[in-house]
Formats: C-alpha cells, sequence, structure tokens
C-alpha cells in the first residue's frame, strides 16, 4: 500500500470488514450530502463503513474530522488515505497547465474520473478486497435495466451531477450507489440530517475549487503568465490581455476594451499567446467534438439517433445527433447552435430517458 491510511473510527471496523451481508463504502468529506447518503443506505440495512482522502499533505485534515466525527455518530468505521501525490498529479498540475494550452478544465470531473472512482476506489479495493458497493453524496443516479447498469441524470435538475461523473467507466457502475439521485431538493437532503440529529446537518455548501486557496483558483493559473494582444478575427489588435490563463471561451467581463457593441472571447491562440474577440453571434457553433471519450451506453450512440447533449454543467441538455463516435473522438451536431463550447471542458451526451450515453472532452475547433 503506497498510501497513508488511517484508521480514525475503529468502531465495528473487523466487523464491517468481514461482514457477508451488503455492504457499502461511504466516500465522506464530512458534509451534507454524503452524511445523508450514509444515512440512507443504514435504513436500507448496508453494512457501512467511510472513507475520506485527504489531498495535502497536513496531518490534519477538516474533512477527516468532520467525517469521523460523522461516522463516530452513526457507530460505523472510518477511514482516511492520504493521496495529495496522486491528486496533485492526476488534477491540480493538469488544472494548472491546460489554461496556458487555451483550455479551460473541469478538475471536478476530473477528480471523479481519476481519483475518486479511480486511485480512491483501487486503495479500498487493495484494503478490503472488491465484495462491497462504494457510494456518494452525488445527485445522479444508477439505473439498471435490462442487466446493465446506466448512469443517469438525478431527479433535482438544479442540482444533478452526472455531467461531472460521465468518465466513470462502465464496468464500474454496477458498484456504485448514488443515495440521493431522487432527492428534488438540497433542502430535503439537509432536512434528513437534521432530523438525525447529526450536527453536520448546518454545515454551509462548498462552492470553491477545493484545493484553491483563499484567492482562488485565478492567483494559481495567472502565475509566470506572459501579456498577450486581444485581436478581432481579422487579426486587428484592440488590446492587451495579461495571461491567456484568465481568459475562457464566452468570457465577456474583464476584457479591458472600449466598444460600441459587446465582445465576446471566440478563440484562445496559445502558439501566438492571444485572445481573438468578437460579437455573441460569432461565438456560436453547431458541431461540437470531443475526445477522451468514455461511452457508456453504446446500444444510444448509433449515428443519426435524436439525442441531447451538454456543454457545461448547468442548463438543460440541447437535442443533437452524433455524426461520428469511437473512443478517441465523439462529434456531434445540435438542431441549434450553442453558445461557445469550451476546449477542455466535457461534451456530455444523454438519452430520452435521462441516461448519460457518453462523455468526452471537448476539442479545439479547427
Amino acid at each position: 500500500m503506497k498510501y497513508i491510511v488511517k484508521t480514525t473510527s475503529l468502531l465495528n471496523s473487523s466487523k464491517w470488514k468481514n461482514s457477508h451481508s451488503k455492504k457499502a463504502l461511504v466516500l465522506m468529506s464530512g458534509g451534507v450530502d454524503s452524511s445523508a447518503a450514509a444515512l440512507l443506505l443504514m435504513k436500507e440495512n448496508y453494512s457501512l463503513a467511510g472513507m475520506t482522502m485527504e489531498i495535502t499533505e497536513s496531518e490534519e485534515a477538516l474533512a477527516t474530522e468532520s467525517a469521523a466525527s460523522v461516522c463516530k455518530e452513526l457507530s460505523i468505521p472510518h477511514f482516511s488515505v492520504n493521496i495529495s501525490e496522486d491528486f496533485k498529479k492526476n488534477v491540480i498540475l493538469p488544472f494548472c497547465s491546460s489554461y496556458s494550452q487555451g483550455l479551460t478544465p473541469n478538475p471536478c470531473a476530473d477528480c471523479n474520473e481519476r481519483i475518486k472512482f479511480g486511485v480512491l476506489w483501487e486503495a479500498a479495493e487493495e484494503l478490503f478486497g472488491n465484495d462491497f458497493s462504494v457510494a456518494t453524496g452525488h445527485y445522479a443516479r444508477i439505473i439498471k435495466k435490462d442487466d446493465r447498469h446506466y448512469l443517469a441524470a438525478g431527479a433535482n435538475k438544479a442540482k444533478d451531477q452526472s455531467y461531472f461523473l460521465s468518465g466513470i467507466p462502465a464496468k464500474k457502475m454496477q458498484r456504485i450507489l448514488f443515495p440521493l439521485g431522487d432527492f428534488k431538493s438540497k433542502e430535503e437532503t439537509r432536512e434528513l440530517v437534521r432530523t438525525s440529529g447529526l450536527a453536520v446537518s448546518e454545515r454551509p455548501e462548498s462552492m470553491e475549487i477545493c484545493f484553491a486557496n483563499e484567492d482562488g483558483y485565478r492567483a494559481i493559473i495567472c502565475r509566470d503568465q506572459q501579456p498577450g494582444p486581444i485581436t478581432d478575427t481579422s487579426g486587428k489588435v484592440l488590446g492587451e490581455h495579461k495571461g491567456i490563463g484568465g481568459y475562457t471561451l464566452g468570457q465577456r467581463k474583464g476584457l479591458g476594451i472600449a466598444s460600441k457593441h459587446p465582445l465576446f472571447v471566440i478563440s484562445i491562440v496559445p502558439e501566438t499567446n492571444t485572445v481573438v474577440v468578437a460579437s455573441r453571434a460569432e461565438a456560436f457553433r453547431s458541431e461540437v467534438t470531443a475526445g477522451s471519450v468514455n461511452i457508456l451506453a453504446p446500444d444510444y450512440l448509433r449515428e443519426g439517433l435524436p439525442l441531447l447533449g451538454k456543454i457545461r454543467s448547468q442548463g438543460d441538455p440541447m437535442p443533437c445527433r452524433v455524426l461520428s463516435v469511437d473512443h478517441a473522438c465523439l462529434t456531434v451536431r445540435f438542431s441549434e447552435p450553442i453558445f461557445a463550447p469550451a476546449p477542455g471542458q466535457r461534451l456530455v451526451i444523454y438519452t430520452d430517458e435521462g441516461y448519460v450515453a457518453a462523455g468526452g472532452v471537448i476539442k479545439i475547433s479547427p
């Protein structure tokens, strides 16, 4: 075991490891959602243990302390695993380098794919075997149909997190539990935790990137950035940027350009350190191509079949059709042009039933 593992609550740990009943390992952040997931699984008579990932090298972590406290209140064992080196390699460094390449990364999706359901999953199997399910507090669903397990959107459209989970391999779906998938609101979740008497029930929701400090993620990505030109589509210089890492496609604010009409970032060219701006109309695209494709429901990806696609986490998926697809490349055409698909973000394809058919990383348009 190359990771530092701490048993922060010994309660019933041997009993859980050796249990022959249905078992679940809950990935716990010490917040409301993962605590609610544990409560729901207890009601379904699962034998539970909690596990928290530590992403810093410091010995004490707030998330670990809070999660261990919740597990103690629930009388279940809790373990913490320090995966700081893997987290840095698989999430932080790619995040920082992406902006200098003209990309807008999605660290939450990377973390789910590479860390929570990757490194942490493997560490858990090395510790405990593979006779347990893995549960989280994500707002998404796993639906079983015709002996297949499909990742699907959560019932709470405003909180649905299936977009961020689209990189998880299909073979793992049968062992994943999302107990909050049918919950309609965050307040419903909080009320469940509140009525259970857990002290964590009023803990505020975290909205920032977990590894950014109080200065925010801009402070991380804008280090060592070089200024360069902001141009229009003809190449005319309209102003100067402070570093391409501070810009993303579709951005309007903070350009520092005087113009009669609103201007939006429509392209970032790292080779020339250039930010290209134009009218809002010029930021729309009908075709979007993604690489690193994760196919989850191949039967639904036949060319020409009407589907729904999302290029960002917020908002409803929009009608589209698959033009071509394999594990290397996915290209779709939307029925109506969509605003500013950002390279580095996810393209996620849904069926009419809400199943995630595939997900990939949006490529830079030629």
